[in-house]
């Protein structure tokens, strides 16, 4: 099975860095592969995220997700090794991902994951 890579994501220049904005990134169509059984998982990937100084660029999100097609991890991996690759190319003030998976087996799993960039919302 293939390791995806961070190498694709592309980032640019966040347009208003000095106000905090929420953007919020909607995946309808991910799909990985579960580790144990060799079938595909499939889900929604909702990407909330405050940029700091990049944000990421839509056309790399889209390849890098497809990456994980014939990537086989369990739904708590998964979910959590997007959210490091996307904080160690954008470095954002906040991220979080909530990844809802399509029902198997008559049972639905959600999971949440988030990152709170450090200092962020001290005063």
């Amino acid at each position: 099975m293939s390791e995806p890579s961070r190498d694709v994501l592309e980032t640019f220049e966040n347009p208003h860095p000095h106000r905090d904005y929420v953007i919020e990134t909607v995946c309808p169509e991910f799909t990985s592969m579960c580790p144990k059984t060799g079938q595909p998982d499939f889900g929604t990937l909702t990407i909330t995220y405050i940029a700091d100084q990049v944000c990421f660029e839509l056309k790399s999100l889209k390849l890098y997700l497809q990456q994980y097609r014939n990537h086989g991890a369990f739904y708590e991996d998964v979910t959590n090794l997007i959210l490091d690759d996307l904080v160690a190319v954008t470095s954002p003030r906040y991220l979080q991902i909530r990844a809802e998976f399509t029902p198997r087996g008559g049972i639905r799993t959600n999971i949440e994951v988030e990152h709170v960039g450090e200092g962020y919302g001290v005063e």
